[in-house]
């Protein structure tokens, strides 16, 4: 039997969401297996009076623990960043860390203001989006045909490999219009693609798993059902990776990956690995 796991506390501040000090946090923890790290998200802390509640809180938690609790924050303001750096804890300033060397390399001052991230958002960036996901939902699973050629990247692979949400991930994160198809044992048999998806070869990537993974995740749908069973799982996913292999559909598999992960490779893959901030 392994050794239990050393429990640790994280406090994830922020002025705003969140969102980006709580990624950052899990990305750069994650690479401290022998740990368990139970991470509490406090966001909107905008005023010195709730950065004096979530000191003491973290405190407390020092306390009773017995260590220090590792802080991440992306607070904007410098008081209310020191408020929470001088309680009990390790404390992380993601944004002080890179904005004093930005200011240096770009000879300005940053604008100090809270939320710009997420609120720095034009109707066009907002519209497009919006129109993304009606995309993606409109053209989930080969439900729908026409308007392939405004797809930015199609999608193929068994069902319940992982298209759907790569597909809205995509869209919502980076307004990327993604319609995806389901291989089915009818185009194994067949040897060759949906021809409704021969006219657009180079917009085509592939999503394949483990079959041991394909089954549990069937099984979770239509459980003890040919549709679900490992055999069914193991011929579908190696005559489709054989398939596209043979049509040089560029391809991965979901089974270890995140969704980010997965959405990272195929905007690189197809060249859409390109922002505006």
């Amino acid at each position: 039997m392994s050794d239990p796991l050393t429990e640790r506390t994280v406090f994830v501040i922020s002025d705003s969401t969140g969102i980006t000090a709580e990624t950052f946090s899990h990305s750069v923890l994650s690479q401290f297996q022998q740990f368990q790290f139970n991470a509490v998200r406090i966001p909107f802390v905008d005023t010195v009076e709730k950065a004096q509640e979530v000191a003491e809180r973290i405190s407390a938690c020092a306390q009773e623990s017995g260590s220090k609790p590792l802080v991440f924050s992306t607070l904007v303001d410098p008081r209310i960043a020191r408020i929470i750096g001088a309680a009990e804890c390790n404390f992380f300033d993601l944004f002080g860390a890179f904005v004093r060397h930005i200011e240096r390399a770009l000879g300005v001052k940053s604008s100090r203001s809270v939320g710009r991230s997420h609120s720095n958002v034009t109707s066009e960036q907002y519209n497009a989006r919006i129109d993304a996901i009606n995309f993606s939902l409109a053209h989930d699973d080969g439900q729908f045909v026409s308007g392939l050629d405004q797809a930015d990247v199609i999608l193929v692979g068994v069902s319940r490999c992982g298209k759907t949400p790569t597909s809205l991930y995509l869209a919502m994160q980076y307004a990327v219009k993604v319609a995806n198809f389901p291989l089915i044992p009818e185009d194994f048999e067949r040897g060759t693609l949906p021809s409704t998806l021969a006219p657009y070869r180079k917009k085509l990537f592939g999503l394949s798993i483990h079959p041991e993974r394909l089954a549990e995740v069937r099984n979770e749908r239509r459980p003890n059902s040919t549709y679900a069973s490992l055999e069914q799982s193991i011929y579908e996913i190696t005559e489709a990776e054989r398939l596209m292999r043979i049509e040089g559909i560029p391809w991965l598999s979901t089974t270890n990956r995140s969704i980010e992960e997965i959405s990272t490779k195929i905007l690189n893959e197809v060249g859409l690995n390109r922002r505006s901030y």
